[in-house]
């Protein structure tokens, strides 16, 4: 093979790779951050669904036990306003107590049990054979002593307590919530209890779709990726066919294409952060809100759920913020579709939020009021918008980071022959010539400068302690329009 074409061959491989490889690594890190939200989502999603459920299932053991001493209220204190004549014997009166409560049951599940405060059972519907057995050291599978828990939980003026228990609809182990409170003039424990394996598998059921939903996700990504090597394959195989002459013309063509969608794969990464995922982190966030409101109006306060739940609606808010701050640093839709000046006013709003900082934004034009609702309205070129933007957020997040500023303003010109753009802040300031010179600290400023040059725009810096101005400019040639 002469040496020419084989050159050529090597050339368009470097070329393929250098398309399909950082194609393939932006699929992948989607996919890895696809995969790190939505699992983040379902583990969110099941601790609120488990907090709220399990909180709706204390108050109504509550409420249970609260109908069970209602009921026998009359027995245990005979001089009860409205109690009906009872035994006057107090052993009668605990005979007839025990009766009431063996045949008060929720289902084939749900009963109330009644122990002595040494262990004893007094009273168990459906396991009549412990009556009577001492209990006191009895432990579940895991070494735990349940007996102890409930009567310590019952001296305590009542509470709930999880352990193991047998279900009488399966006849095997199963974890269960009680609720017990103490009769202290008896000696009793009373309380009742629910099995918690059902909510078990509904949260399993769901964790399962959820991870289901997770790798449909994935695999569409795979499918984008084979289309997308095969595009590029595809584009491989017609350079190969083509003529010799063209080889350059089409090489700086394809180069020319890998850039773009490379731009077009920023801009649809950003709608979908923005529209994908910050949707669904909204949606989790507002229920971790109902879920603590619930738990603040409830009669049964618990601190430590209180306290996770707060938590939690925290670092989703900051995953929140940071997901909208990803999305328009890659690419803000606002920019595309209402132009440079909303999207500097966005833009100048939720650094505002972000920050303890004042921040304005102003836009200006050349003459009356109609010139500058003129100017507002007048499209720029795409060039001088991505320019634009990318200083002044680099300009705003530098103020919000480094100058200690309580101020800032950002001021939009869009004049006849070209568009000024000035940062303002009440910061500490900064020596401009030794940031310029000093390769670390003067890296923003000469990115800012390298994307004007293009462009044809300047840029031009003043700053003592107390004020600092970054201005650029950028002409518009007549007659510009979008490009």
């Amino acid at each position: 093979m002469p040496a020419p074409f084989f050159f050529n061959d090597r050339l368009k491989t470097k070329i393929f790779l250098l398309a399909v490889v950082p194609f393939l690594a932006a699929i992948a890190s989607i996919g890895i951050g696809v995969r790190q939200q939505a699992t983040a989502l379902a583990r969110t999603q099941h601790a609120t669904m488990q907090a709220a459920y399990l909180s709706s299932k204390e108050i109504e053991l509550r409420h249970y036990v609260e109908l069970a001493t209602s009921a026998i209220e009359p027995l245990y204190d005979p001089n009860a306003a409205g109690a009906t004549t009872p035994p006057a014997d107090e052993t009668a009166r605990q005979r007839a107590a025990l009766a009431v409560l063996q045949k008060m049951d929720f289902g084939p599940d749900g009963y109330f049990f009644v122990y002595d405060m040494h262990g004893r059972s007094l009273m168990h519907p459906r396991e009549p054979s412990l009556v009577g057995q001492d209990l006191w050291n009895l432990r579940d599978p895991q070494g735990a002593l349940t007996i102890q828990q409930l009567v310590t939980a019952a001296q305590h003026g009542g509470g709930y307590v999880r352990y193991m228990w047998h279900r009488p609809s399966t006849g095997k182990l199963a974890p269960k919530l009680g609720y017990v409170v103490a009769l202290p003039r008896w000696g009793w424990m009373v309380g009742t209890g629910i099995y918690l394996d059902d909510v078990d598998s509904t949260l399993a059921h769901i964790d399962e779709r959820a991870s289901a939903n997770i790798e449909r996700t994935l695999q569409w990504l795979g499918v984008i990726a084979l289309a997308g090597v095969g595009v590029f394959a595809l584009g491989a195989l017609v350079l190969n066919v083509s003529e010799y002459r063209s080889t350059d013309a089409k090489l700086k063509r394809l180069a020319q294409q890998v850039v773009e969608s490379q731009e077009q794969e920023r801009a649809r990464l950003s709608r979908e952060l923005h529209d994908g995922i910050s949707q669904m982190l909204v949606s989790a966030k507002l229920l971790l809100e109902s879920a603590l409101a619930r738990f603040e109006r409830g009669e049964t306060r618990v601190a430590a759920a209180e306290a996770s739940l707060s938590t939690g609606l925290t670092r989703l808010s900051d995953t929140l913020r940071e997901v909208r701050r990803i999305s328009h640093a890659l690419r803000p839709a606002m920019l595309d579709d209402l132009g440079l000046a909303a999207a500097l006013e966005q833009l100048t709003r939720e650094l505002a939020d972000e920050s303890s900082m004042e921040i304005g934004f102003t836009l200006e034009g050349e003459g009356d009021a109609p010139m500058r609702a003129s100017a507002r309205a007048a499209p720029l070129p795409d060039a001088v918008n991505t320019v634009l933007f990318r200083i002044a957020q680099e300009a705003l997040t530098n103020i919000v980071k480094h100058a200690h500023a309580r101020r800032a303003a950002l001021t939009l010109d869009i004049g006849q022959d070209g568009v000024t753009l000035a940062i303002a802040d009440n910061g500490r300031g900064f020596d401009v010539a030794l940031a310029q010179a000093d390769p670390r600290a003067g890296m923003g400023l000469r990115n800012m400068r390298e994307r004007l040059e293009p462009l044809g725009g300047q840029l031009s810096i003043s700053s003592k302690p107390g004020h600092t101005v970054l201005t650029a400019w950028v002409p518009i040639r007549p007659g510009g329009a979008r490009t």
